[in-house]
């Protein structure tokens, strides 16, 4: 698959815009977006509203951190499993381990998304970010299950496009019912790839 420049590494964000990203998505996982103030951003943070102001001075500067420090967290949790030279199948897997390892390792990543994923229905600086993402992961997801229909993994009807809407509405929605009970994600996944996969006897 060829690399798009949404999984190349983005400039880090350190330092003081680092802690008011984190402290934005621990609100936001907390609270939800519309309960995200300036206020309470700067003083998780241990600054004041006007220093807070300096380093991200608008809405827009504020989703856009938030959003590059998590596209920064996702990036890295890819490429910390290497993909290159697997099939079709083995890199599916990856996909359901790592959203797994963030379901139980690091879960507000997932609410954050969520909160934000909702927000971009209505605030265009919002689906700005976001939505770059979102398609980004639909397509991977896609040229995944061609992958595996081109090798002769995955069932030859399958539909790509459409196929990836259902790995990834499986694994999110997973993520709602599976709180407390990791074992029902694990046991959805399995059942969509024995869906995905082609039977003995298709052959």
């Amino acid at each position: 698959m060829e690399k798009n420049p949404i999984m190349q590494r983005p400039k880090p964000i350190e330092g003081r815009l680092a802690e008011i990203a984190m402290a934005a998505r621990e609100l936001i996982a907390e609270r939800g977006f519309e309960g995200l103030r300036t206020r309470d951003i700067a003083a998780r943070v241990g600054i004041n509203v006007a220093t807070l102001h300096y380093h991200v001075p608008s809405k827009e500067a504020l989703i856009r951190i938030v959003a590059q420090s998590l596209r920064a967290d996702f990036i890295a949790q890819n490429q910390s499993r290497p993909r290159a030279g697997l099939s079709a199948v083995e890199i599916l897997k990856l996909e359901f381990a790592d959203f797994r390892e963030t379901i139980v390792e690091t879960p507000e990543r997932l609410l954050v998304m969520a909160e934000l994923s909702d927000r971009a229905e209505r605030d265009e600086a919002v689906a700005a970010e976001i939505r770059p993402m979102q398609l980004f992961w639909r397509q991977m997801v896609a040229e995944i299950l061609q992958q595996g229909c081109d090798q002769g993994q995955f069932r030859p009807d399958i539909d790509p496009a459409a196929g990836a809407v259902m790995v990834i509405g499986t694994m999110t929605m997973s993520f709602w019912h599976s709180r407390g009970d990791i074992q029902l994600y694990d046991r959805a996944c399995a059942e969509l790839l024995r869906a995905l996969m082609v039977r003995p006897d298709d052959d």
